[in-house]
């Protein structure tokens, strides 16, 4: 069992999903599963470097004492964290406390064995480096007050991108969504005028001019201006003739690494090398533009330039579409004119709206797409996955309900099949109440047979035009980019044999592609692709958002388990077997043909779902464990067919997600 989890582990940790078989597989070779129960101290400040450790499961404390003994706390490290590799790099003591806050399960290498594995591994060196680099930038005899810290550029090829507003607004939700301290760095040409000081209420105006000579940054601390938001501002006047600015402005970042966990800087438009350098200084670059085709091509051709003149990744460039106008070019063909992937849109800003939106109106679909990146950045996103069931996925519908009237925040969807479905109508705005509404349509048994189109059964006993109408009726043309938050749906291959995970075109196309279980409905074709239904392959789709790097994923598995199945499975056959013999023993040959009719739409069905099933519920807790909390439902008594009492699946959802509640609370909340 530990080798099976080990290898799930290694294959779905963020750190080493790019790497080879043959590298994941020196890594299994030379790694150790460790249990740590509540409380237990993985490594004391001061003890001697010891191993590599990466989270696969719980939470863990990083924390330093002072002389009284009393606890600074500086990051709680959820799965996906590693840490323990400053020691390791620089051959020192610990200089922090790693202690358990709940039962885990940490994978570990040891001293030795981690510098074998970073000489077979060149490129994890690397990425550990960058690590290494973003908690230890300044290595001084100032105490350490943050495990790591973040810099973030802002920045735009040309002025009037909205660069301002979204730092201000990006600093504001870091500060409320992870309660870390943040700084926004506003750096201007002497010949402009800093607004984020009246923007967050500030009476004064002190400005670190980094054009004047001064021998100590420290002194920078002096003109920090505190907010009443808990956002603090530094404002700079920047000189690009001044090559002296850069080196004073990285000298102040130097310090500020040891303050802040989040650094914000307002870079003005300034297309010059010495603006790069300091781009090059960033943990990430936010890069604003317009939606209009001649600020696309400006973004996209400064995008080029920093990645092929000065090397910057891609995966550290996160382009971000300001819709400050009407977009008249598609987000399909945004994308393709700028060459690179759209990381977020932020929409149209009405006028008179407040600057800080996030705080003065949270409901504006601007507070939210800068809600949602903040999560991402701050590494606090709630994915929450769907799993398969036909009748047993209603009670995702009792899930969504408990989460809309809690207010649980809900950053990212996932689903396959049934799951697919729910997920897409919650996701383009679809209330619980109005997806149980949709369900009436199925308000007494045999009205589940119009969505039943007979074909020979070359690929599939149904063809799914009638299903593919009913989608088209409840979600129309509504594509991916129509969602109120981003939704993957997860159909399997059938040439390649593996899983596909759909986040572009129509919806109602990967909700068929999804849906389309193997043996009932024919493959459905998507694009040049054959795909079938997802829960084959991922029954409870937890693995793309942790492959993504959610750290927090609440997943709703409504598969009955094996024990269940192989009841049911048992039950339907031996009612097969004698229905039959009762039908030939009365000689009744006109019967038997309609009673074969019948047996397709009930027992046949029966059988092939019946017979899929047994394999779901084993991968389905299987892929639970990458899950944060998984809810089970109760769906004894109800059968996988009763569409109708989708009510009452939903109520079943809405009972485990109660019980469930403070957990998930807690989770949401860490």
């Amino acid at each position: 069992m530990e080798t099976i989890e080990k290898d799930l582990i290694i294959q779905e940790f963020p750190l080493f999903s790019d790497l080879s078989p043959r590298e994941r597989n020196l890594i299994k070779k030379h790694s150790v599963l460790l249990s740590f129960k509540k409380g237990d101290i993985i490594y004391n400040k001061g003890d001697a470097p010891s191993g590599f450790y990466c989270l696969a499961s719980g939470r863990v404390v990083i924390y330093v004492q002072d002389a009284q003994k009393n606890k600074n706390i500086l990051e709680y490290l959820h799965r996906g964290k590693y840490f323990g590799i400053i020691s390791l790099l620089t051959g020192e003591p610990h200089s922090v406390t790693a202690q358990a806050t709940n039962d885990c399960v940490i994978l570990a290498v040891n001293k030795e064995d981690f510098d074998l594995v970073i000489n077979k591994i060149p490129r994890l060196a690397i990425d550990l480096s960058r690590t290494l680099s973003r908690r230890l930038r300044h290595k001084d005899a100032h105490q350490k007050s943050i495990f790591e810290s973040t810099v973030i550029s802002v920045f735009s090829s040309y002025s009037q991108a909205g660069k301002t507003i979204y730092a201000l607004n990006l600093a504001l939700s870091l500060k409320n969504e992870t309660r870390k301290s943040t700084i926004i760095l506003d750096i201007l040409s002497t010949d402009k005028k800093h607004s984020l000081p009246r923007r967050l209420e500030l009476a004064e105006d002190r400005v670190f001019d980094l054009c004047r000579s001064v021998s100590d940054q420290k002194l920078a601390k002096d003109y920090i201006l505190k907010s009443n938001f808990g956002v603090d501002i530094l404002c700079f006047y920047y000189s690009p003739e001044d090559s002296l600015c850069v080196r004073r402005l990285l000298g102040v970042l130097s310090e500020l690494v040891n303050e802040y966990h989040f650094i914000i800087l307002d870079l003005p438009s300034i297309l010059d090398k010495n603006i790069f350098s300091i781009l090059n200084q960033s943990d990430f670059i936010h890069l604003l533009s317009g939606p209009g085709g001649d600020e696309l091509r400006k973004t996209g051709a400064l995008t080029q330039e920093l990645k092929k003149e000065f090397n910057f990744q891609e995966e550290k460039i996160k382009i971000i579409i300001n819709e400050y106008k009407l977009a008249e070019i598609m987000p399909v063909e945004q994308a393709q004119i700028l060459g690179s992937k759209i990381f977020a849109t932020l929409p149209k800003i009405e006028s008179g709206m407040p600057d800080r939106l996030v705080l003065d109106n949270p409901e504006s679909e601007y507070a939210k797409a800068i809600r949602r990146i903040s999560r991402y950045v701050g590494e606090s996103m709630v994915g929450l996955v769907l799993g398969v069931g036909v009748g047993y996925g209603f009670c995702h519908v009792g899930v969504l309900k408990v989460i809309e009237e809690e207010k649980i925040p809900i950053d990212i969807i996932v689903g396959s099949s049934m799951g697919a479905l729910i997920a897409s109508l919650w996701a383009t705005g679809k209330s619980s109440s109005e997806i149980l509404e949709i369900a009436k349509d199925f308000k007494e048994p045999k009205h589940i047979w119009g969505l039943v189109d007979l074909t020979f059964p070359h690929l599939g006993f149904i063809k799914g035009n009638k299903l593919y109408k009913f989608l088209n009726r409840h979600l129309g043309g509504k594509t991916f980019y129509d969602t109120r938050l981003p939704l993957k749906i997860i159909a399997s291959d059938v040439k390649r044999k593996e899983p596909r995970v759909l986040d572009k075109g129509l919806l109602v196309d990967a909700i068929m592609a999804s849906c389309a279980m193997p043996g009932v409905f024919a493959p459905f074709k998507f694009k040049e692709e054959l795909l079938f239904d997802g829960g084959v392959i991922n029954p409870l789709p937890t693995e793309p958002l942790f492959k993504m790097g959610v750290k927090k994923i609440i997943a709703v598995n409504v598969t009955p388990s094996r024990q269940d199945v192989l009841s049911q499975y048992e039950k339907i056959k031996e009612n097969l077997k004698s229905d039959i013999s009762d039908v030939i023993k009365k000689r009744a040959w006109f019967d038997l043909g309609r009673y074969f009719r019948d047996m397709f739409k009930t027992n046949i069905l029966d059988i092939i779902f019946s017979s899929v099933e047994i394999l779901q519920s084993d991968v389905a807790q299987r892929e639970g464990l990458l899950a944060d909390i998984v809810l089970h439902p109760d769906t004894s008594g109800l059968y996988w067919l009763e569409l109708h009492k989708a009510a009452e699946f939903a109520k079943r959802g809405e009972i485990e997600a109660r019980k469930n509640l403070d957990r998930i609370k807690q989770l949401v909340n860490e």
